[in-house]
């Protein structure tokens, strides 16, 4: 059983032997939505009041690293994720809230589509799991494969960067880079699919109780980078129009 490189950390770490109260899919469902609301909360109340400034580049500093270092923590430790998960989202909202405003603000009324192409994106990944049982196991192997491949991708291209040696082309406005994000933005929805196996998979194993809310953080993991890279993709379509 596999799922993606967020929720596999996780779940590889835990036994499942014996709990008296043991993780349900409507648990990690519901738990889900608190996560996703906290996103939605947060990034309205980012997008509303803040505004490009010096300050806005620190709170997009300091979101991004709190993200970063939770979802971190949270993955080695799930045991914790009902208090970290949340934190997760706030901090994930707020800085989805600031890249939402500035996206906005270069092309106007980018964010309503996005947002609608994300829940789009989400819902057909879910109807395509429900009427393909197994799917998620069949092709788990080869989304993680590709989602490290992608993940490496980026941290060789951010150590090249700070020795100001630019990869052209892959995050470029040109064809290469808009069939590269258009790749990694499948990549990204086929996590879902992988999500909602290894959740089924586990709530079937009689996984712990906390462990829907490590559930519920994977789902809001995939799901925030699918929303990035659907704005992404609008934006790179926008700057050859």
């Amino acid at each position: 059983m596999k799922a993606n490189s967020v929720l596999e950390k996780g779940f590889q770490r835990e036994d499942f032997d014996s709990y008296e109260e043991a993780m349900t899919i409507n648990g990690t469902a519901f738990k889900a939505f608190i996560l996703i609301m906290l996103v939605t909360i947060s990034a309205t109340f980012s997008y509303i009041n803040f505004s490009m400034s010096e300050n806005t580049i620190g709170i997009i500093g300091v979101s991004a690293i709190t993200a970063f270092a939770i979802s971190l923590i949270t993955s080695f430790i799930p045991k914790i994720s009902p208090v970290t998960a949340p934190i997760y989202a706030v901090s994930e909202g707020i800085l989805l809230g600031v890249i939402s405003l500035f996206a906005n603000q270069m092309y106007p009324g980018i964010v309503f589509p996005a947002i609608l192409l994300t829940i789009s994106i989400a819902m057909s990944m879910l109807l395509i799991y429900r009427s393909n049982p197994g799917l998620g196991a069949k092709i788990s192997n080869y989304v993680i494969v590709a989602t490290m491949g992608i993940g490496l991708t980026y941290v060789i291209t951010f150590v090249l960067s700070l020795f100001k040696v630019n990869v052209p082309y892959i995050h470029g406005s040109g064809p290469i880079g808009i069939i590269f994000t258009a790749v990694v933005l499948v990549i990204a929805a086929l996590n879902l699919i992988v999500d909602f196996e290894f959740i089924n998979q586990s709530a079937r194993a009689g996984a712990p109780k906390y462990m829907e809310w490590y559930g519920a953080f994977g789902l809001t993991v995939t799901l925030v980078w699918i929303y990035v890279k659907v704005l992404e993709i609008i934006i790179k379509l926008k700057e050859n129009d």
